[in-house]
């Protein structure tokens, strides 16, 4: 009597919609925050947040990052590289960029695109976009990657580049290729929905 079936819930990646200023603003999925030892993500069946893998060593994501709903990483969006076969298969990454802190994920937000590094992983396109919180105090004048402060974009670089490493190896799956700016990361946003359609069927 008054108690919502729980299968009502929306799942992340298909279920939720994006925004009416679309693609200039973007819904957000959290998944990691840059206190997290653990690497979540989301488990593609049931919607759920899953361990990845504990984070590696002293690695820390330093911004809040997760994925566009009703996005797909697929041959549109590694059209734009030269290097990658295909995308990876996943829904397009997203890193958040705010002056406040977010203390856990699993959470919906709404960002700005400002730019993206375009990271070529095992021959596969896997680009990650960054974009600034709407509302945020501090970047609310920042409108392309070109105006976030170096040291921010240096240690997004690191990040990506070291991640699946461990100490000793030397041989990295993981290049950036390119870093870009908003309108090209407009573009590909817009080829990641193309590809999600084709993924999904419609």
């Amino acid at each position: 009597m008054g108690t919502k079936n729980p299968s009502s819930v929306a799942h992340p990646w298909h279920g939720v919609e994006q925004s009416k200023k679309f693609p200039s603003e973007v819904v957000v999925f959290v998944e990691v925050i840059p206190t997290d030892v653990m690497k979540y993500e989301i488990d593609k069946d049931s919607g759920l947040l899953k361990i990845d893998r504990p984070q590696r060593f002293s690695n820390y994501c330093p911004a809040p990052y997760g994925f566009l709903p009703k996005t797909y990483s697929g041959d549109k969006v590694a059209s734009f590289s030269k290097a990658a076969t295909k995308g990876d298969g996943d829904p397009l990454d997203f890193c958040v960029i705010t002056e406040r802190p977010i203390v856990h994920g699993n959470i919906l937000l709404k960002a700005r695109p400002i730019g993206g590094i375009r990271i070529i992983d095992k021959g596969e396109a896997d680009d990650k976009l960054l974009g600034v919180l709407d509302g945020d105090g501090a970047y609310y004048n920042t409108a392309s990657i070109e105006d976030l402060p170096g040291s921010i974009l240096d240690r997004l670089k690191h990040y990506f580049m070291t991640y699946k490493l461990a100490p000793g190896e030397t041989k990295n799956p993981v290049k950036i290729e390119e870093i870009y700016g908003q309108k090209e990361a407009i573009s590909i946003i817009e080829a990641s929905v193309l590809d999600y359609r084709e993924y999904i069927g419609y």
